[in-house]
């Protein structure tokens, strides 16, 4: 849902300026990087029933929502991000490359569908961000310092604790 002010309002996470989604001709799109969007037709949505307690409501209405999105699509997932989504997803890919998003907190099936949206956003925003390489540094002198000193202890602890030999 965008609103015509440009904030995008979830009523599972609230409002986010800019947001995931804007609105074109083909569907409703979620903008992951400036050069990656997901299209409407590309989210596949299967609404199953949920398990918990409910009693009569859960076993009669199919309000969770399965949301499949297809990796190993052509122009699915940049090059640079497959990897760390592959590695970000874990259990919830599928061995064909299928990401397998569950939600079923909400007892209505708009809530859950754009919960598991919003799961599915924030998994391809985590992948499409690139990790800061770490710059290897030397330790302090002052560290180098208590590092021995700490050993020095732990000996002389080690030692006071053997037997004594006569």
């Amino acid at each position: 849902m965008a609103a015509a002010c440009g904030i995008y309002c979830n009523p599972v996470s609230g409002c986010v300026e800019g947001g995931p989604e804007r609105d074109t001709p083909d569907g409703v799109v979620m903008r992951i990087a400036p050069d990656w969007y997901v299209a409407e037709a590309e989210i596949e949505e299967q609404f199953v029933r949920a398990s918990g307690p409910g009693g009569q409501h859960v076993n009669k209405v199919s309000t969770a929502v399965q949301l499949r999105y297809d990796t190993r699509r052509p122009d699915a997932v940049p090059a640079r991000a497959l990897h760390r989504l592959m590695k970000l997803a874990g259990h919830r890919v599928t061995q064909d490359g299928v990401i397998v998003i569950t939600a079923d907190a909400h007892r209505s099936q708009r809530l859950n569908r754009l919960e598991a949206r919003e799961k599915l956003y924030e998994l391809l925003r985590e992948a499409a961000r690139t990790p800061r390489q770490r710059i290897a540094t030397r330790p302090t002198v002052a560290s180098r310092r208590r590092r021995v000193e700490d050993k020095r202890r732990r000996s002389e602890t080690k030692r006071q604790r053997r037997d004594v030999d006569d």
